[in-house]
Parts: structure tokens; sequence; C-alpha cells
């Protein structure tokens, strides 16, 4: 099907024209044949570079050409950003006719309070499910004015985690906007029909690909492929080496999936001193510049070992890396400089990461309580469906690593030849149901017990299941509301005021209840009792006790204590022990705010510093909810809470607030000018400006300097940055609070 055959505006046509797409893929074809341009429903599982973005550009761009708006919804900040970008393109395009300009794009995936009003005036709106589930907490008027909704990932209604939220923010926003188009993306669905069904769209199944895709399994020195075979030089002893080297020699890159984070890093430490003789000296020169770039926005030993990987042209990724160095990663790759990513299977969900062969080196991953158990099938094609980088390799090709002939038929049986399996909606438990009760009470979907039946008739719980068993569950759900004063009224059920601020916080209605707890049982309140109390909450993630932690955080407890609103009895092992992982926890989240060395943290804790900067994101918004509530309860607590909120924010101590919070600075460089005299903005202004060049670099400076109003070049004479080494030595004799019980 030719792009000039569509029903669409003639400046649409010539944006895609321009890009050189001039005929449709024919899943995109088959969807336009059903309806997408006229305003129908459609659910398209097709796999991965089949075009599935396009069609939802063009049922986009023409209801805006209509005088709509749109709302795109992804599962991750990162694929938020990656969408956002590749909107923005848009701008060339007019839909006003001169007026205010081309197609304006905005993204909100953060700061879950807040309504985000501005950008109502945008036409393509992007962001994650749970900010898209907040904003219609907080009434966000233009949600109303959503003509078309994109739900890309949209088989992630089976996760446990996202699955609920999804799920009920899209039966929201049907109810709001009963005659909005919606697109649904996924590229692995085993019952997509049911699926569609739901979503009263029409289904565009395919298993069609612009590059084709070839699966199969290594055994014996060869790729084994249905009714084929590939020989493998066997260069190395190891056979994934092996067969990267055999695709680099071709001119094809490879992802690598790994079980772990450990084995990610390893097997690209390894495989790096093959791949390192096969660089010319134009890509090595490339590689230089990355590792540069890792080395200037790290802090730990873990960006030295991902530097010296990038060098050999191989990296690693996963989620304890900083969104930096996964960014510098992931271009890397895309630009071909870096030839190997071993990862975790977190790449696999969603970014645009493709590769001519993809290499699964196990198939099992460990469950804390079956052991190491296989993925699903849906997992392994995600896996699978990266392999082919369209209009730059002949075919794609994922590859399983079996050890017996028996293993490898087992495989073919149970991955290659298998489908993915049926999504379920995860909505029925308990803790899914609860906070997603009370915000359908606040925003008026429901006044009555009735009314909440009625509304969760419309999820796709009830089109999988009978909702009489999820009768008990609501009047659960009911009675914890009411017995913490959130929900009020018999028959008519109403908010309370404490009930509409906890929707509008974002926090599980149970979070919440333990923080009023803690706070009316406090009787020393200090920061290591704030902490601990968000600590405390299902919404925060959780460290788990390693071999050692038991009888140093016992003994750290021990002697604070008075600082906690409850100790549990030691006698109860379980509980006693999750008491101990909180602690942990809050103990990580003060060394943060203490100025603790960002690599002290990493290897006293054994995390990353993604996972710090996570867990630090999770503890802000925590205490945010904290210093609410208190308030709410005029609780004295809430200005201490407050102030670690902002500490949390910079990971800084209080005297640094002001430094830090200049944009660009941080709190390592706030720390260093603080250190040497410069305590302010006022005594930055007034110092020598080579001596601010020598203590934070020169290019560093100029902009520390055009942050606060002041544009004066400093020249190329000041000392660079002080190394890291100085660093550690102005902080070495920094108290830690894991030192009271670190060895």
């Amino acid at each position: 099907m030719e792009i000039r055959s569509l029903d669409i505006p003639e400046e649409i046509m010539q944006f895609y024209l321009d890009s050189g797409i001039e005929k449709l893929y024919p899943p995109q074809a088959e969807a336009i044949g059903k309806g997408l341009l006229e305003g129908r429903n459609i659910l398209a599982a097709i796999p991965t570079a089949s075009g599935k973005t396009l069609l939802a550009e063009l049922a986009m761009l023409k209801s805006i050409f209509q005088g709509g708006k749109a709302l795109y919804i992804v599962p991750l900040r990162a694929l938020a950003s990656e969408k956002f970008e590749r909107f923005r393109q848009f701008s060339s395009i007019d839909p006003r006719n001169g007026k205010d300009g081309g197609v304006r794009v905005g993204i909100s995936t953060g700061d879950f309070e807040s309504r985000d009003e501005w950008l109502g005036s945008n036409d393509i709106i992007v962001a994650t499910s749970e900010k898209t589930d907040s904003l219609l907490r907080n009434s966000t008027s233009w949600m109303e004015e959503i003509t078309i909704i994109v739900v890309d990932e949209v088989h992630l209604l089976d996760s446990a985690n996202r699955g609920p939220t999804l799920e009920v923010t899209l039966t929201k926003l049907m109810k709001l906007n009963p005659g909005c188009q919606i697109i649904a993306l996924s590229a692995t669905i085993g019952n997509a029909c049911e699926v569609a069904d739901w979503l009263r769209a029409a289904p565009v199944l395919s298993e069609w690909r612009p590059t084709a895709l070839r699966e199969g399994v290594y055994y014996g020195g060869n790729i084994n492929f249905r009714g084929s075979q590939k020989m493998i030089p066997d260069t190395t002893k190891d056979d994934a080496i092996n067969i990267i080297l055999d695709t680099l020699e071709e001119g094809g890159q490879c992802l690598v999936f790994e079980s772990s984070r450990k084995n990610s890093v390893g097997f690209a430490r390894r495989s790096g001193a093959s791949v390192s003789g096969l660089l010319d000296r134009p890509t090595r020169n490339a590689l230089d510049d990355i590792v540069e770039q890792v080395l200037e926005t790290g802090e730990t030993e873990a960006s030295k070992v991902l530097a010296q990987c990038i060098r050999n042209g191989t990296a690693f990724h996963h989620a304890g890396l900083s969104s930096a160095h996964r960014k510098l990663v992931e271009d890397g790759f895309r630009e071909n400089k870096i030839k190997v990513i071993c990862s975790t299977p977190t790449l696999a969900a969603g970014l645009n990461l493709p590769a001519r062969r993809v290499i699964i080196r196990s198939y099992k991953r460990f469950d804390p309580n079956f052991g190491m158990q296989p993925i699903p099938v849906l997992e392994y094609k995600q896996m699978a469906g990266r392999a082919g980088r369209p209009h730059l390799d002949p075919y794609g090709e994922s590859v399983l690593v079996a050890k017996s002939y028996g293993e490898m038929e087992q495989l073919f049986d149970n991955y290659i030849d298998a489908g993915a399996e049926e999504i379920w909606s995860k909505l029925g438990a308990e803790n899914a149901l609860r906070t997603h009760v009370l915000s359908t009470i606040v925003n008026g979907f429901a006044t009555t017990r009735d009314g909440l039946m009625e509304f969760i008739e419309a999820t796709f719980f009830a089109h999988q299941n009978d909702t009489w068993g999820l009768i008990e569950v609501i009047d659960d759900c009911l009675d914890f509301l009411k017995a913490n004063d959130m929900l009020e009224g018999g028959e008519q059920l109403e908010a309370t005021t404490f009930g509409k601020l906890v929707s509008m916080l974002y926090i599980d209605p149970l979070s919440a209840a333990i923080m009023i707890d803690g706070l009316d049982k406090a009787k020393n309140v200090t920061e290591l009792t704030l902490m601990h109390l968000i600590c405390k909450t299902p919404d925060m993630r959780q460290l788990y006790l390693r071999s050692g932690d038991y009888g140093l955080i016992n003994d750290f407890v021990l002697s604070h204590a008075e600082e906690f609103t409850e100790v549990p009895d030691q006698l109860n092992d379980t509980e006693y022990e999750w008491f101990l992982g909180e602690v942990k926890t809050a103990l990580l989240v003060l060394d943060w705010i203490n100025e603790r060395s960002m690599d002290d943290i990493s290897k006293c804790f054994n995390v990353g510093e993604g996972d710090i900067h996570a867990f630090a994101e999770l503890a802000e918004w925590l205490m945010h909810s904290l210093s609410r509530l208190a308030r709410v309860r005029e609780n004295a607590a809430a200005d201490i809470a407050g102030t670690l909120e902002k500490r949390i924010h910079y990971g800084a101590r209080p005297e640094l607030m002001e430094l830090a919070g200049i944009h660009g600075i941080g709190r390592v460089r706030a720390r260093r000018l603080y250190d040497s005299g410069l305590k302010s903005i006022a005594d930055i202004r007034k110092t020598d400006h080579a001596v601010l060049g020598a203590l934070i670099g020169t290019k560093t400076a100029e902009k520390l300097l055009r942050e606060i109003g002041m544009h004066i070049n400093i020249g190329s004479g000041a000392a660079g940055e002080t190394n890291s080494r100085t660093m550690d030595s102005l902080l070495r004799n920094e108290q830690s609070t894991f030192s009271d019980f670190e060895k």
C-alpha cells in the first residue's frame, strides 16, 4: 500500500515521503484496512520493527489535524524519552495553518502529585502509565480533551507490578472519553483477540517482519535451525564468544542476554578480550570518547569496569547502571561503535536496540521460592525480536545455547516452536485493588459499593473472570479505608480530606496508614525514625539481608532502639528479618544524605549507581508524602520530614543545600566548594574565578557562573577538575551512618 493512497492531510503525507517512507508494510496496510484512519480501535500484535509506532503516528497526526489531542502511554521512562524525541520531529508539520506553529509534544513521567496542566497546550503527551494514573487522580482538566490513546507494550497488563495500574487507567480513560480511539501495541500476546475484544478493537495479528528472523539453538559447533545449520568457527573455548566473533566478522552486532547482573558484567569483560582484536583505529578512537564520558559521569569502581569493557568494544547494561551510563551504552551501540551489549532482560522491554544476532546464554532465572526456573515464552520472544537491524542486516538470528542434544530439542519445543503465553489480569489481589478503590471513589468514577462493582465490571479482569470472587476483596478494601479515615459514609461513599490527599500523593493507602501509625507512636523523632518509617511502607523497594548483615544490623538496632517506632520480637524470625531489611534500606538512604561516597555505598550495600539513585528517588517521594501527611495531622515531624526530603533530593548535608541547588553542580562539587570556603552563592560571586576553575574545572566553573547570572570566560589557564583521589581525601573523615556496625 502506497503512503500517497492514504486518507491523510498532505502535510503528514509529505513528512513521511521526505523521510523516505513511500510504502506501508503488510501489517500496517491491514491496520489501515481495519479502520485505523477512521477512528476505529486497533490492537496490533506484530513483531518488533514491523512498524507499530508508524501506525500510532498516522492515527495521532490525523486526529490532531481534526482538532484532537493524543496521549501516548509507555511502561518505562527511558521509552518515554525515546518516543518524545521521535515525536518532536513532527514540529515541521503544521496542523493549525500557521497559528501557534507545528505539532507540539510534551512529556511527563514524574512528580505524581502534580496536575501538569501546562501539558494541555500540547498535541501529543507522552507519559508512563503511573503518571497517567496520577493525572487522573489529580483531576487534570485536559484529560477530558484526549481523542486518541496509544498504549505501548500493552502485554504488560500481565505484570504483577505494572499491570493493575495500566488496566485501571485504561478503564477510567474509556469511561472518561467513551468516543476516544485506542491503539494498543505489542509484539507478543498469546490471547491478542481477547485483549482486543476488551478494548473493542480490531485485532491486527501478523508474524511478518521487514528483516527475516531465524531462530536457532547452538549445539555441537553449529547454530541449528529447523532444516539447516550454520557452522561457527571454534576460535575460543567459549561457545558464545565464538558466535559473537562470527557475527562481527560478517559486519553485525550482538546482544547477549544473561541471567543476572554479575553474569552480564563478567561476560562483557571476558568477551572484550576477543572482540578488541577486531576493532579498527577509527572505532577505537570513537570508543575512547565514550570511555572518557563514562569516567567523567561515574563515581564508582563499576564505572571503571564499564569503561574498560567499552574500550574493548563491549558493554554491559542493567538497572544498576546510572541513567547517564545506560544512555552512553545505548547510543554507542546504535552508532555501531560498541559491538556487543551483555544485558539482563531489562533491555528487551521496549528500547529500540536491534542487533544482527541475539544470544540467550541462559534461559533460566533465579526465583527466591523455587530456585532456577525457565523464563516464559513471552520473555524469550521479546528477546528474540531484537534480532535484525532494519535496513542494515539481511536477516536477524536469535540463538539459544544448549549443552546437550536433548536440551536442544527441548529448547526448540518449549521456545522456538511455542506460542507466547496468554496474558491475565493481576487486578484481583487486595494489595492491587486497595489504592485503585480509593482513587476510583476520589475521582467520582464510583460513589457506592454497587458503583464500585459496576466499575470493576468494565475492567480486563471482569472480561476474563466472574467478579463475584472480588466482592469480599472489595469489602475488605472498603473496611480498611474507612478504619484508617480515608473513606466515610454508608451507602454513599465519600473520600475524606485525608483520603483525597493520600490518593493525590499516589501512595498505597497502607503506606499512609503505616506512616500515620508510626508518627502517633514515635516518642523521639530523629532522622533515623522517619527514614525507617518510609522504608516500612509497601511502596519502598527493600534491600535483602546478606550473610553477615544480620549481626551487624541487629547490633545497630539494639544501640538505636529508642529511635524506632517499634521493634518486632526477635523470636519471630520472619518478621524480625524483614524489619532488619527495612533498617538496612534506611541506612543506605541515610548514608546518601550524609555524603558517603557513591563508591563506598555501592560496595557496602552491593548495589549499583542506578540502584542508589532509584532508592533515593523513592525515598524522596515517600518523605514528601510523609511531610504532607504529618502537616495535615499537625504533627511536629512535618518540618523534619520536609528538610529530609530536600536532602534526599541532593544527597547532601543541610549546609550544602544552597550550593547543591545550583544546576549542574551536584553534591560532590558542592562539598568541594564548601570545604574551600565558598559556602554560598554570594561567596562564589566574590571569589577569584581562576580559583573556582581550579576547584571544579574551567568548563564547569563557567557553567556555574552562568547559572548565577555571571557570564564570564575564565580562559584555558585554570587547572582542570580536582581528581577523584583528592575528593576521596576530602570525604575520608566523614562519619558514615553504616560505620556504626560496619567492620
